[in-house]
């Protein structure tokens, strides 16, 4: 492995360019893209060098993707309602499994459809019931309708609805909608079918999509998007086609999902790392039978897919006659498989996917929120690939540290590979030790080096307990953080260490003890990829 000079980070490289354009009188959207192209610029001269190792091209997807998604806008004179899977913003799963995939890829396309499309939300009512939560932004299916809906709106996008799927009277539905409601949106129910997806004579009639309310549009492109998977996106679609076709309307569906990816083999680790995310919902992927029939050839999609295509099948024979549709993979037109460059790259980031995966389904049985269920899947998923948990040298430095101390441990494995831990001390929890210690690494700064005095930390230290009412003296990631910057103003040194703070974006860690939430949160805004033993610091029945 060849390694970078420690003090040329990432943040350092890109600080300077920032100041070196904020001279210039550039317009903010071209400032910004010079900005990028730089970023892009370091990470691929570095890549010798770095653990974050690209492999797919974004523009080449961009325009790709594009150009299908235009193409079947046309093949549907009236109306088209596309669906679109997965996250339209912050796709981080497809960030780190496709590294090179920018999180707002789809957004920038939908962008350019702006004057013509309109957005239905959906969201599914037993997910409100339950507080679903979307693990990585930390927040509830519920709130996260109120944030897209911002965000759609942000960049320009109409609003037009929201639909409540699966709806039974749920009291927690009905709240949110009319909290919806008083917002000035417009919200609509659609009902559980019985038989649903296999009796397709009941589906499409009176009694199964004739029972849900009707989402008035007013665009040619209605883009139909969700929180999560399992929402109902794909039923929403078809309930507006059967409406449709009853008030005379023509309209056509099309679905915008970019995993499974079709023209990946089965078992490729993209393939799984997708299985490994939605394994609470026990989808699965598989050979889709209908495409291998039709044009005798393999392509790879996912059982809730061919499940419901009799249903689409149906559906379009039902309005127009016949289906334009031989397989649910002609539905989609995902074309992610053809922007991968650098397969061993790839493979790389979704084995690393699927081992955070399976660390997060074991912390979740630890806290109670899954019943094992959950992990068991993905330890299968991990032994199809012949992965186990010494892929991410993290782990057994996290593990060996906390042996050695007899206190939690974190491990940080730095771009050029070196391995960074913490420990917990009097002050300061594991997490903000190996902080303060990566960044010292990052920025040349001997180890012994104090970057925060004891004299700024004790009176953080002696509020919390003293004055805050807190039980644990030490400090917390965000505050260590606000306390070297605090240093930073007249400490040359410390200046140094924030600079590189970037540096850590994209690394890889791992503690041995579930980590405080707010740490976890300030870990994810940092960007490091963090993973937990499934055991707490102490024997105590609440964890707050």
């Amino acid at each position: 492995m060849t390694l970078r000079p420690r003090t040329a980070c990432v943040g350092a490289i890109l600080a300077r360019k920032k100041r070196k354009f904020a001279k210039k009188a550039l317009p903010r959207v071209v400032y910004c893209d010079i900005l990028m192209i730089c970023y892009l610029s370091v990470m691929r001269r570095r890549s010798g060098g770095l653990m974050f190792k690209i492999g797919f091209d974004n523009e080449q997807y961009i325009r790709t993707q594009s150009a299908h998604i235009h193409e079947r806008i046309q093949k549907f004179g009236g109306k088209l309602y596309l669906e679109f899977g997965g996250k339209l913003f912050d796709d981080y799963h497809a960030s780190r499994v496709l590294p090179g995939f920018a999180p707002d890829s789809k957004i920038r396309m939908l962008v350019q459809l702006a004057s013509e499309a309109e957005i239905v939300i959906v969201i599914n009512a037993a997910d409100i019931e339950k507080n679903k939560v979307r693990g990585d932004l930390g927040i509830t299916y519920d709130q996260d309708v109120l944030r897209l809906v911002d965000a759609f709106r942000g960049f320009g996008l109409y609003v037009g609805s929201v639909v409540l799927t699966r709806y039974t009277g749920q009291s927690a539905a009905c709240a949110f909608q009319k909290r919806l409601e008083a917002l000035g949106l417009k919200v609509y129910r659609h009902y559980p079918i019985p038989g649903y997806p296999s009796d397709v004579k009941t589906i499409v009639s009176d009694e199964g999509f004739g029972k849900n309310e009707y989402i008035e549009t007013t665009r040619s492109l209605v883009v139909v998007t969700a929180p999560g998977p399992g929402s109902g996106k794909m039923a929403t679609c078809l309930s507006q086609l059967y409406l449709d076709n009853k008030r005379g309307i023509r309209s056509g569906y099309a679905k915008f999902e970019t995993f499974p990816v079709w023209s990946l083999p089965l078992n490729h680790p993209v393939n799984l790392a997708y299985e490994a995310a939605t394994a609470d919902l026990n989808d699965m992927n598989m050979v889709d039978p209908f495409h291998l029939a039709a044009y005798g050839k393999t392509a790879v999609n996912y059982n809730r897919d061919v499940e419901i295509f009799p249903v689409v099948k149906a559906m379009f024979e039902h309005i127009y006659g016949e289906c334009p549709y031989q397989s649910p993979t002609d539905m989609g037109v995902n074309m992610a498989g053809f922007c991968i460059f650098d397969d061993d790259n790839v493979r790389e980031g979704a084995r690393d996917e699927i081992l955070r995966r399976y660390y997060t389904a074991l912390c979740r049985q630890r806290k109670g929120d899954s019943d094992g269920a959950e992990a068991e899947k993905i330890k299968m998923l991990m032994a199809k690939d012949g992965l186990d948990t010494d892929h991410r040298p993290v782990i057994a430095a996290a593990l060996k540290r906390a042996e050695e101390t007899g206190e939690p441990a974190v491990a940080l494995e730095l771009a050029d590979g070196r391995i960074i831990t913490g420990k917990t001390s009097k002050l300061l929890g594991s997490v903000s030790a190996m902080l303060l210690n990566a960044l010292k690494a990052l920025a040349d700064i001997p180890k012994e080096t104090k970057l925060i005095s004891p004299d700024i930390l004790e009176p953080v230290s002696a509020l919390k307990i003293e004055r805050l009412g807190n039980h644990n003296p030490r400090l917390h990631l965000d505050e260590v953080l606000i306390a070297l910057s605090i240093c930073a103003v007249s400490d040359g040194t410390a200046r140094r260490a924030l600079e590189c703070l970037s540096g850590l974006r994209n690394c890889e860690a791992h503690s041995s003890v579930i980590l405080a939430q707010n740490d976890v949160n300030t870990l994810k805004k940092l960007g490091i990829q963090m993973t937990c033993e499934p055991r707490y610091q102490t024997k105590k029945l609440y964890h707050g």
